[in-house]
């Protein structure tokens, strides 16, 4: 929070990306995802298996950061400072929605703009400079894109050079979970590293496949690699 908060006093802008498991197995074999990440400002952990990988390799992070606590938190703070937010992503009056529950929350927030863009926008370059001219109009300070790795830091790499005084947060669900169209799992749940477990319950035909076939046998490498990487016993797996 310092960190941007200094930024905007400086009048510079940046991106912060928050790798979960998934992310982390898109990264590992995909330059490009790969790019997009370590090209941002501020890399935070969103999940706990990335916590406990980083403590078995020895070099451990601080925290969970959470995008959708972090949405939550900058909003705080850009209210706090008088900047803008604007919202990007979620289906149609989700954004809006999401906007009035931060108004409600932080009356002194102010919303730019909101946007759900239509399915596929970015297959084509016009749907993407359509999208980036309704940004790039409303000048915000913060702008919070929710479409998915990599769709969202894709838009983003296209942004930042278009107002590069603005901070940008890919923020996958976020933008649903302060809508309130989604509910995130109870507090202890998210302490055990068992979110993913609640999510799946809600969303079990969008999430089974991606969840239980692709990111769990990655996440057991991952802890696995990380705990023999500490005695120089495996190789790195990002």
């Amino acid at each position: 929070m310092a960190r941007v908060l200094a930024a905007w006093r400086r009048g510079e802008g940046g991106r912060i990306v928050t790798p979960n498991i998934d992310i982390l197995r898109i990264v590992s074999r995909c330059e490009e995802a790969r790019r997009l990440v370590v090209s941002s400002s501020l890399i935070l952990a969103d999940g706990m298996p990335v916590v406990w990988a980083s403590r078995l390799a020895g070099d451990p992070l601080p925290c969970r950061v959470a995008g959708s606590d972090l949405l939550w938190a900058l909003c705080a703070a850009a209210a706090a400072e008088g900047r803008s937010v604007y919202l990007l992503g979620g289906a149609g009056g989700v954004p809006d929605r999401a906007a009035s529950v931060l108004r409600g929350r932080y009356p002194d927030l102010q919303i730019a703009g909101t946007h759900s863009p239509p399915f596929g926008f970015d297959a084509s370059v016009e749907g993407v400079q359509a999208v980036v001219a309704e940004v790039r109009e409303k000048k915000p300070d913060l702008v919070f894109v929710g479409l998915g790795f990599p769709r969202q830091e894709r838009l983003i790499d296209v942004l930042v050079p278009e107002l590069p005084t603005t901070w940008f947060v890919g923020c996958g669900a976020s933008i649903d979970f302060a809508a309130g169209r989604l509910r995130r799992a109870p507090v202890w749940m998210r302490r055990l590293g068992l979110e993913w477990t609640h999510r799946l319950a809600c969303e079990p035909r969008r999430l089974f496949r991606r969840y239980l076939i692709n990111d769990l046998p990655f996440a057991i490498r991952l802890l696995t690699t990380s705990a023999l990487s500490r005695f120089g016993r495996a190789p790195q797996l990002l």
